[in-house]
């Protein structure tokens, strides 16, 4: 018995070590199982390794002008992939020295970093000071941040490990730092080491220098305090640790780290590009947000547009002088721009309280918007002028009813008294309304009518061709705003669109083809395939033929009438080499004042008033205030001067870091303009041909007392040269004796 209990003893001596050693076995697979299954499930939400592959980051959409120029940036993240083989080697070398200084030699994780950061944690007592992961982490965390999550817990870190570990088997070290110097934030919206460089030191990223490649470096680890604008002193710190670190890793010699801490940092945005065109630029994505959606923010469209930038700076700088002027006027009593002006937000008014404006230029045979201003100041109002403002058209609506009139085979010599008018109305009170200077002609030609902008004229006209004509008329070329079936709708009661209005005007321009304004040329995806190519909209409106009529009436505005200051001498100086046509307009008590105006090859519309309908200044009228404003514009867009070069220098500045714009009163103006690159001395827009007198039209020498043929028994001095749609020409002789006097046009 005692031989059996003591085997027992001596077997369970023996086994249960092997079984507490076996036990220990089970446990210790089973928890490295378990382990390696929480490790493979730890990431179930993480991107799988094709995901990483194929992985393309959010590109903002490109702006770009009529000839390529880089207008806006558009996108939830200002995004331009660049590649590593295109940049200098010190920019890789400052990111490498500053963030993961083996990150050559290890494979997604950095033992020594992580130690030393879990010892750092513990002395601090606290895990909130992050640090010890690699680029190929940080990568991780920025590509990936919504699956794996920004909160600082161990979790999060093992997620960005895995992630990490992926990546290393996927990319080279060259693709995972390409990858991160791309993706990661640089502070304002700036994703990407190309917008960051365009942004802050106005430059590509290939051309970055040693200090400003540190710079670069040293903001992503905590964008806004480093940021060099905001934080000077702390990017500074942080820049030249980097600089040093540079040293330290054999990147740079120690007399060119020094040189490079020397190097200033920049103090504000070099490239401020939301500044160019902000009403167009708005404009273009409204129509592209209702076209593509969410892809205009993320996928990288590239979008060609009608823009002009040197035509968009003649008109910037050309309504910078008109308010100017007008602001100047004696008696001028609103308050002035520059009271608002250091203001950077938007104004807590509906309407701004100092002086608006537009302006909008156009190719009339494409539709083309060359530029628009539409308003004074884009930081305090979106509110677009020129596409959303309804506004009375004043005598700039007048020619619609003669172009009715000429329609219905009235022709331009038709004799109407300029005599007062008494109308009812539906109230049953009479309408009496004013010329503008309270002087009567008598008998004239509906052509003097609209040379000076008489409204009885145009009153009596619109009653005899029919106000549902000329209301029609007036739509089919382009006015798609509500035209009330009044008399007083003759003489611009009616409100309009002014880009309406522009698109009604160079139906003119194009003797009859009206062309749907535009501002898209097309869109292209990022591998260059076109996306959309919006086409013209073109139709034949209007007999080409009373249109040729109608360009040679509104020729004379310019000429002799009440556009005359378009080419007066110190006002708007346009030549009379280039062909111009057009018509002022202003409404009643001075609260709109317009000019409308043509070439054969451009047409511009340029409105001046308040936000609410108020009087302007006293004796405000299109042809004092407008019209000087078109002719100075279309001086600069067919000439240039002095004056478009500095224009141009101020608003290119934004986009080349030019510090200096050329001064308007230097006497060594020319000798500057002749030292600025070609590139940059503004532009030409050719100097084209007068309409053609088309075959078919009848010219006749005409009494402009009676509207009958001239002969001997008339006034030589009352003869001129008419155009007649064939068969509306006077068939008899004037035989009238004596001449009534004549006054100077005004």
């Amino acid at each position: 018995m005692s031989n059996d209990n003591s085997e027992r003893s001596s077997w369970a001596k023996g086994a249960l070590p092997k079984l507490l050693l076996l036990g220990t076995a089970f446990f210790a697979f089973g928890a490295m199982g378990g382990a390696w299954g929480a490790w493979q499930n730890l990431c179930v939400d993480c991107p799988s390794i094709a995901q990483i592959s194929t992985w393309e980051p959010e590109q903002t959409s490109k702006i770009l002008s009529h000839d390529g120029r880089l207008v806006a940036e558009i996108g939830l993240e200002r995004r331009t992939p660049v590649a590593l083989s295109d940049l200098p080697d010190h920019v890789a070398d400052a990111f490498v020295a500053l963030e993961d200084k083996r990150f050559y030699s290890h494979h997604g994780f950095d033992i020594r970093g992580i130690l030393r950061s879990a010892f750092r944690a513990v002395i601090n007592r606290s895990f909130a000071g992050g640090g010890g992961s690699t680029i190929s982490q940080q990568l991780a965390r920025n590509m990936f941040e919504e699956r794996i999550g920004r909160e600082k817990r161990i979790a999060r870190k093992l997620k960005e490990l895995q992630v990490a570990l992926a990546l290393e088997k996927t990319y080279s070290k060259e693709q995972i730092l390409e990858a991160y110097i791309n993706q990661i934030n640089y502070d304002r919206g700036w994703y990407g080491i190309q917008t960051a460089s365009r942004n802050y030191f106005g430059k590509n990223a290939s051309e970055l220098n040693p200090a400003e490649a540190a710079m670069l470096a040293a903001i992503p680890n905590r964008p806004a305090y480093y940021n060099p604008i905001r934080n000077p002193e702390n990017a500074l710190r942080r820049r030249n640790l980097a600089l040093g670190l540079m040293v330290q890793q054999d990147y740079l010699t120690e007399e060119e780290g020094e040189e490079w801490k020397a190097w200033p940092l920049p103090d504000s945005q070099a490239e401020p590009r939301e500044g160019l065109a902000p009403y167009f630029q708005e404009w273009v994505r409204q129509m592209l947000d209702d076209r593509f959606g969410d892809l205009l923010y993320t996928g990288g469209l590239v979008v060609y547009t009608t823009l002009d930038l040197d035509m968009q700076g003649a008109a910037e700088i050309s309504m910078e002088e008109g308010w100017a002027r007008i602001e100047a006027r004696p008696g001028y009593a609103h308050p002035l721009y520059e009271e608002f002006a250091e203001i950077t937000e938007p104004l807590e008014e509906a309407e701004s309280p100092y002086l608006q404006g537009l302006l909008i230029a156009l190719d009339p045979h494409t539709g083309g918007v060359r530029a628009m201003v539409g308003g004074r100041d884009f930081r305090h109002s979106k509110f677009n002028r020129a596409t959303q403002a309804l506004r009375q058209a004043g005598s700039s609506f007048k020619p619609f009813v003669y172009t009715a009139a000429l329609s219905s085979g009235i022709p331009a010599s038709h004799i109407l008294v300029d005599a007062p008018v008494v109308l009812p109305q539906v109230s049953g009170e009479e309408w009496k309304p004013q010329n503008f200077t309270e002087e009567f002609l008598g008998p004239i030609t509906i052509r003097e009518g609209l040379r000076r902008s008489i409204n009885m004229i145009a009153i009596k006209l619109g009653l005899e061709v029919g106000l549902e004509t000329v209301a029609q008329t007036a739509q089919r070329m382009g006015l798609r705003t509500e035209i009330e079936r009044f008399p007083s709708t003759s003489i611009g009661a009616a409100e309009v669109i002014p880009l309406q209005m522009a698109e009604a005007y160079a139906t003119f321009a194009t003797l009859g083809t009206r062309v749907r304004p535009q501002p898209i040329l097309r869109v292209e995806n990022p591998e260059g395939e076109v996306l959309w190519e919006p086409q013209p909209e073109r139709s034949q409106v209007l007999d080409s033929l009373s249109a040729r009529i109608m360009v040679s009436m509104l020729e004379d505005v310019v000429a002799l009438g009440t556009g005359y200051n378009v080419r007066a001498p110190g006002l708007g100086e346009l030549s009379y080499e280039v062909p111009a046509a057009g018509k002022t307009g202003t409404t009643n008590d001075g609260t709109n004042v317009w000019f409308m105006g043509f070439t054969p090859n451009l047409m511009a519309a340029v409105w001046f008033g308040m936000d609410r309908p108020v009087n302007i200044w006293e004796r405000a009228t299109g042809g004092g205030d407008a019209a000087p404003v078109w002719g100075r514009f279309m001086h600069r867009v067919y000439y240039g001067d002095s004056t478009q070069v500095y224009a141009d220098s101020v608003f290119r500045a934004r986009m080349f870091g030019i510090e200096e714009p050329i001064a308007l009163n230097d006497s060594t103006v020319l000798e500057e303009v002749d030292s600025i690159p070609s590139d940059l001395r503004g532009f030409l827009l050719p100097i084209p041909e007068a309409w053609p007198i088309l075959p078919g039209l009848v010219s006749k020498q005409v009494d402009n007392r009676s509207g009958l043929l001239a002969s001997r028994w008339c006034p030589a001095d009352s003869a001129y040269t008419e155009l007649f749609l064939p068969g509306t020409e006077p068939t008899e002789f004037c035989d009238q004796t004596g001449f009534r006097i004549r006054r100077t046009p005004r």
